[in-house]
């Protein structure tokens, strides 16, 4: 599919003249919004920002929930050559401070008085010539309102507005993502139009959409991944449905029935944890026998074949369409990306019936590297590599590609721009490898790799993709780096284990004294136990450490693309982590006096 630039996505929408290009949800009913309105909204905005003397080169930030508001701003800055700065909605004034300092942004979109407060808190330190809020704001008579900027304009097009988008040339920068930040200084990657476009045409090549497909859209937009695939969705002309609140999504789910559906790992973990903790007693037998049937069929599942046997039909109707129904029943196409899988995880859900599309990229990279499809799939794998793309792995196996969606640097940061590669191979801080077949595995992430006292490098995500397996896990964290020993932290997963302590008449003791009792510690041991069975004697986790809290992106603990900020789970948690290993040493009071500093 050619795509030059991402404004030819914009006039493939705004061509269709479809009825129906997003779903918007207010007051309890869902709005359709068509080609035409989006259209003009587009326009009406873009005009604005002209009005305000916004041109090519000047940052324009956006920070907000998924809602159209949010595309329409994207689009009308995107016309005129400017460029978008999207910021995570969750973040504090103080981390989004740098980030408007940095970009040096002249306009900011908001979606609410929160978001807009958040703003003006900081911005006599900023470059911040004008706030725009989305939502109606009474009380706020002198700040512009995107409601009134939509309104201003009946008319389709602007012939001034299209020549100055039809100008925009592939290596002109479309937008600045800064990374979420989980070590050190955030960097704004630089993706020019021709990174995106390059990367879109491939990717729409491979996936299977069609029109009168519809996707609710939840993942946060100032991700590269979210994003990339609503550009998709637009080129492709499948319906946009915008759930803001990730609280909402059960709800939105039933009530738009998607038939794609794209999420990150983490979700997909929330869907089997909640299935687990909803099969108990007789439902559980009848599970039980219905995966079994399901894991004989698996490379039916996973070759997109539907199994035609009695008891696959039986399985099927009693439990499999039942947890489907749990995302609207409608779902034909799953894909997962941001962050690995899971074998495991991945090996259940063929078991139900439901495969998953793997996928693997990084904001540097537009975002696609590599994905599973129909034609190719690899459980385990993320795919094989886009044939736009070339992948090598450097001597001690990270990852490296280069290719035409690949980032040319980070904004205003030459050092470390020039620190990303090698020559001109982009070093994606991975770790992995290709198969004979071409099919792309990541092991984990360089950084991550914990080397032990004894020199033996272990790659922790696999450890705690398997232990997340198990019903009673919410989230795991090896640690062991310059230790003797690998040990863990782990999360429970509390709805299952209160309803697990309920059970074994432990009462209702709160969250800390519950992972403190000796029968929680003897379940989580075991459960480690277990699972070292199958790991080689350096890899064994010798300490467990149960945590009374579940992990948040408000604490810190969580990315807001929710992956574990690892570092920040292991600063929270270093004086237990310590004496873990003190335990060892008992006339020791740290194994490490760095460790001992804090």
């Amino acid at each position: 599919m050619n795509i030059r630039t991402l404004n030819d996505v914009f006039f493939t929408v705004a061509s269709r003249d479809d009825d129906r290009v997003m779903l918007d949800r207010v007051d309890g009913v869902w709005n359709a919004i068509t080609a035409n309105q989006l259209h003009r909204w587009v326009t009406a905005t873009a005009r604005q920002l002209q009005a305000w003397g916004i041109g090519k080169g000047d940052r324009v930030v956006i920070l907000s929930e998924n809602r159209p508001e949010w595309a329409v701003t994207d689009f009308a800055t995107l016309l005129l050559g400017g460029i978008v700065v999207p910021i995570y909605a969750t973040l504090m004034p103080e981390q989004i401070l740098y980030l408007f300092q940095h970009s040096e942004a002249r306009i900011a979109f908001v979606s609410t008085r929160k978001q807009y407060e958040k703003v003006e808190s900081i911005r006599t330190q900023t470059k911040i010539e004008r706030i725009v809020v989305m939502d109606k704001v009474e009380d706020l008579p002198d700040v512009p309102q995107m409601q009134y900027i939509l309104s201003g304009s009946t008319d389709l097009q602007d012939t001034a507005i299209e020549t100055v988008a039809n100008s925009i040339q592939s290596d002109d920068v479309a937008t600045l993502i800064y990374t979420s930040g989980t070590t050190g200084t955030p960097k704004g990657v630089i993706l020019t139009h021709g990174n995106l476009a390059s990367n879109l045409g491939m990717t729409a090549d491979l996936v299977d959409m069609e029109t009168d497909d519809v996707a609710v859209s939840f993942l946060p937009l100032s991700h590269i991944t979210a994003r990339h695939v609503d550009y998709l969705l637009f080129q492709r002309g499948v319906t946009i449905a915008y759930c803001p609140n990730f609280d909402d999504l059960p709800q939105a789910l039933m009530e738009v029935q998607p038939t794609l559906f794209v999420a990150v790992p983490r979700v997909y973990e929330k869907i089997h944890n909640k299935v687990l903790q909803t099969t108990q007693g007789t439902k559980l037998k009848v599970f039980n026998w219905a995966l079994s049937v399901g894991r004989k069929h698996r490379e039916k599942i996973l070759n997109d074949i539907v199994p035609k046997s009695l008891s696959w039909k039986l399985a099927n109707r009693l439990v499999f369409e039942k947890i489907r129904q749990g995302v609207g029943g409608r779902a034909r196409l799953f894909l997962s990306g941001g962050a690995p899988l899971g074998r495991e995880l991945a090996a259940w859900y063929a078991d139900i019936g439901i495969r998953i599309d793997e996928g693997y990229g990084l904001t540097e990279t537009s975002p696609v590297i590599a994905v599973n499809v129909t034609s190719q799939h690899r459980m385990g794998t993320v795919g094989k590599v886009l044939s736009n793309l070339e992948v090598r792995m450097a001597t001690d196996g990270e990852v490296l590609v280069r290719g035409p969606s690949v980032f040319k640097g980070y904004w205003n940061m030459p050092e470390e721009s020039a620190a990303a590669f090698e020559d001109d191979w982009f070093k994606t801080g991975d770790i992995g490898h290709l198969d004979e077949q071409g099919f792309l595995s990541i092991t984990d992430r360089k950084k991550d790799l914990i080397k032990t006292s004894g020199g033996k490098f272990i790659a922790p995500q696999p450890i705690e993709n398997s232990l997340k397996a198990n019903r009673f896990v919410g989230e795991a964290a090896v640690v062991g780096d310059k230790r003797r020993f690998p040990s863990v932290l782990i999360v429970p997963n509390f709805p299952m284990l209160e309803d697990w302590a309920i059970s074994h008449d432990l009462g209702t003791a709160s969250r800390k004294e519950l992972v403190r009792s000796a029968q929680v510690q003897t379940l989580y041991k075991g459960i480690v136990d277990e699972l070292n069975q199958n790991l080689a004697q350096y890899q064994k986790l010798k300490k467990v450490l149960v945590v009374p809290e579940e992990l948040s992106i408000a604490e810190g603990t969580l990315t807001p693309s929710m992956k574990l900020r690892r570092r920040h789970l292991e600063q929270r948690y270093h004086k237990q982590i310590d004496a873990l290993y003190a335990e060892e040493h008992p006339h020791a009071k740290a194994e490490h006096p760095e460790h001992a500093r804090k």
